[in-house]
């Protein structure tokens, strides 16, 4: 059944309505007297060159780039040796050695990466470069990341969107404003949080005994298709949705169920098996009913376990133990000032307990510009933007 534009008016109205009752609750705590200061994102300055397309980011720690910094949390990134690696060699509140995720997506896109939506740099003509909506500890469903106290979930996080349209409507006009929202790359990247930090959690977890494991998944897919159709809703058009890791092959999980030949564990590890076949599917069914490509779907499940497995032939020299943490494969807490510390992180996979180090994540994305519709569809990231400036230059012409 295709979506009418009746239909999609309706949609973005509810969705704004809703939105806008809620987007008071996404005003930040006061940072900390400790959080750092806002590292400048990589790639020109806003005010050098006016992006030719903004990037909006949305989702965990996995693409949070300092909007933590700004909460009362204890899913930060903002300390040593966080940032070790990074251009000016100090935390920003990426979970990374350098850069993270969507810095390195912004890279081979040739685009800005964009500055956390709390960061008060964020205005003027730096809103054209697009915002980092992110924040380290949420999931899909509203329940996940309770542990650590503040946190932005996805319904704020749509929330704090509408306010940058609001921002980007000041700025430009009403229609300028949605010009550059329905021409943006958006990413967003959540769902592992769902199932190490909330049905995995602990053995009593309440998600786990209200759901089977393949029940949960489905209910988590149902709530991650509401998010998706409320970016829809509020305009995006370009939207890349990226699956879960190999979670049960992550230092954490190696380390929390004891795991001792380094082998993966196979609860988390067969929800990742679930989540990814469902989120393909899930993006088929939008972009049938949609009428166009407008989701793209990529399986971090397949694209990072061939590096788990053979390491060596990427250049590591484990995929086990992470570089930064404590305890069994450096798999406990948190990366602090505190923890052991490798001193060549080219040669691991894991940053810390949960996320990979930039090297690792430089060659996922090099995968994602070029893989097969085996690991990502419709399309792969370079016949997304070949489309994109096709329709661009047919728009110009007509």
């Amino acid at each position: 059944m295709r979506i009418s534009a009746a239909a999609t008016s309706l949609l973005a109205a509810v969705t704004v309505l809703v939105l806008a009752a809620r987007v008071s609750t996404t005003t930040p705590a006061p940072a900390p007297a400790t959080a750092p200061a806002s590292a400048p994102a990589p790639g020109p300055s806003a005010q050098e060159s006016v992006p030719a397309r903004a990037f909006l980011v949305f989702g965990d720690s996995l693409v949070d780039s300092g909007n933590n910094n700004y909460l009362i949390t204890t899913a930060r990134a903002d300390s040593p040796p966080n940032g070790i690696d990074y251009p000016h060699q100090q935390p920003t509140g990426r979970f990374s050695n350098g850069l993270n995720f969507p810095d390195l997506i912004a890279e081979a896109l040739e685009l800005e990466s964009p500055l956390p939506f709390l960061n008060p740099d964020l205005k003027g003509k730096k809103l054209l470069a697009g915002a980092n909506f992110a924040s380290a500890g949420i999931g899909v469903l509203n329940d996940t990341g309770f542990q650590f106290v503040t946190v932005l979930k996805m319904y704020e996080q749509l929330g704090m969107f509408l306010e940058y349209k609001h921002r980007l409507a000041a700025l430009l006009g009403p229609a300028k404003a949605q010009e550059v929202v329905s021409n943006a790359v958006i990413l967003i990247t959540c769902g592992g949080n769902d199932f190490v930090n909330n049905y995995f959690l602990t053995p009593v977890a309440p998600r786990r005994k209200q759901y089977t494991l393949p029940d949960f998944c489905s209910y988590v897919m149902s709530e991650y298709k509401k998010h998706l159709l409320a970016l829809y809703g509020l305009g995006a058009r370009r939207i890349v949705v990226t699956g879960t890791g190999p979670l049960g092959c992550i230092p954490a999980e190696l380390a929390f169920y004891g795991s001792m030949n380094g082998e993966c564990a196979d609860e988390p590890q067969e929800a990742a098996k679930m989540f990814n076949p469902k989120l393909f599917d899930l993006v088929d069914e939008l972009n049938r009913d949609i009428g166009e490509d407008v989701f793209i779907s990529a399986n971090a499940f397949s694209l990072k376990m061939d590096m788990i497995e053979k390491p060596e032939q990427y250049g590591f020299k484990t995929s086990k133990v992470a570089c930064c943490g404590q305890g069994m494969y450096n798999g406990l807490g948190m990366c602090t000032e505190m923890s052991n510390l490798c001193s060549n992180r080219e040669e691991y996979v894991f940053w810390d307990p949960y996320h990979p180090t930039e090297k690792a994540l430089r060659i996922m994305v090099k995968k994602l510009m070029n893989a097969s519709t085996d690991h990502i569809r419709p399309m792969n990231l370079s016949t997304m933007m070949a489309v994109d400036a096709a329709a661009a230059a047919d728009r110009a012409i007509n």
